[in-house]
């Protein structure tokens, strides 16, 4: 074994341990094998469970914590009820005649078995529906032994440990024989009890399966049983399920309900810490969700704020950049309106002499109130006086021109489209004239 496992040797125990669970898990790498129990301080038991969760995808159920060492002979209990002795003249006659049939029936049947197991393998190795198998030994046992029994768990051996972990209970495990001659009788008169059924379902979880089937086999080697009636009891110690009594033998409902009782007062201490520990983790997940609760609000209540002034500050800067566009909008138009009147004053006729003829002398009295005057011959078109009056200075760029007696609006403002305004004389306007400018915006 040495020259297999390299150049570490091993103890005669753990090479046993070894091709033990090499032989319970089908693994081939014997490196790897060695790894795992060495993982799981050379605790067969646990590490097959454990790789067996693995293989369904069960988280692992036997978490043990970093620089934790347990030892499980320090509160394993094992209980083995032999069977009575016989009593009484009869019962010996009857035992010393039939034990060489039963010897021999017994011998036989091992060697058949193990006949086809040379043969082909055992189909109880190759676990595809451990669901399927609980539940088909659920519904047989029903039919063959009666409904008189403790809550089946309906679940694979490895859902029941989980929940059995989850809500910090004691998980009870029974492996049925259906060869063993004490089974019928343990099912009838133990697991049949009244006072056994209700302290079971009270106080903890309860998961059997049939031994002949994959999922009870597995779990049957992981166990290590050695006859039946077989229970174990499992309970959550140092943060990993961990097996703390076996009882093996027939087992009468009173012992039996002495014996849990003793066991669960003997492990309640692990599963108070537990709870305590569970219950400062949720405090503090629970603190912590409600710290995470206020800082949350508090970062929402802040970006809120911020948003409203980020929006403040857009609303400003919109306000500022409106201005600066009406602004830049006043000059583009003050600047067209200066070119359209540098335009304008190179239309406007030269003024005409004061002693021409056709002159007609106009007098411009604008809104606040001082005076412009400008000649223009009587047959010019009044879009010229209109060109004068905006083209100065001091008049208003939006006005309309309107003669006093009779009083009448001068259409002097040339149309975007079509003929001119008409002449001085056609609006009938003298030689001399006073008109008002007025601003169309006062």
């Amino acid at each position: 074994m040495a020259e297999e496992n390299g150049d570490v040797d091993l103890s005669q125990d753990q090479t046993e341990k070894l091709l033990h669970f090499q032989d319970l898990t089908g693994i081939e790498d014997i490196e790897r094998c060695k790894g795992i129990l060495e993982e799981h301080n050379w605790d067969i038991e646990i590490a097959v469970q454990d790789t067996f969760n693995k293989r369904e995808g069960v988280p692992n159920v036997f978490t043990q914590p970093e620089g934790v060492k347990i030892t499980r002979e320090s509160f394993l209990r094992v209980f083995t009820v032999a069977r009575p002795p016989p009593q009484g003249l009869f019962q010996w006659l009857y035992h010393i005649i039939f034990f060489p049939f039963r010897f021999v029936y017994s011998s036989l049947l091992d060697l058949i078995r193990f006949t086809i197991r040379l043969i082909r393998p055992d189909p109880r190795r190759n676990v595809t529906d451990p669901v399927g198998d609980v539940t088909a030994f659920i519904s047989k046992y029903d039919e063959t032994l009666g409904g008189a029994h403790p809550t089946f768990y309906q679940g694979s051996y490895s859902q029941a440990l989980n929940d059995a972990k989850r809500e910090l209970r004691f998980l009870c495990v029974y492996l049925h024989g259906d060869d063993h001659q004490d089974t019928a009788d343990f099912c009838r008169n133990t697991l049949g009890n009244q006072e056994v059924i209700n302290f079971i379902n009270t106080r903890m979880l309860f998961w059997a399966c049939n031994t002949n089937s994959p999922e009870g086999f597995r779990v049957s080697r992981a166990l290590k049983e050695n006859t039946y009636p077989f229970l174990a009891l499992i309970v959550l110690r140092q943060n990993r399920m961990t097996v703390v009594a076996r009882i093996e033998g027939p087992i009468g409902p009173i012992e039996l309900i002495e014996k849990l009782e003793r066991i669960m007062q003997d492990n309640e201490a692990s599963l108070i810490a537990a709870r305590a520990d569970r219950e400062e983790r949720n405090f503090t997940q629970t603190l912590r969700r409600e710290q995470d609760a206020a800082y949350l609000e508090s970062l929402k209540a802040d970006q809120e704020k911020e948003r409203k002034k980020k929006e403040e500050q857009d609303k400003i800067n919109q306000e500022k950049q409106r201005l600066v566009d009406e602004e830049k909008k006043r000059q583009e138009m003050i600047q067209e309106r200066e070119l359209l009147k540098e335009k304008l004053k190179s239309e406007i006729p030269e003024e005409p002499s004061a002693d021409d003829p056709d002159v007609v002398r106009i007098i411009l009295k604008l809104p606040h109130g001082s005076r412009i005057e400008r000649r223009f011959l009587k047959n010019q078109s009044l879009k010229y006086l209109h060109y004068f009056a905006f083209c100065h200075e001091d008049c208003p760029d939006d006005f309309h021109i309107v003669t006093n007696f009779p009083r009448r609006t001068l259409p002097c403002q040339p149309p975007s489209q079509g003929p001119d305004p008409p002449s001085f004389v056609e609006a009938g306007l003298g030689r001399s004239e006073l008109v008002f400018v007025q601003d169309n915006e006062a």
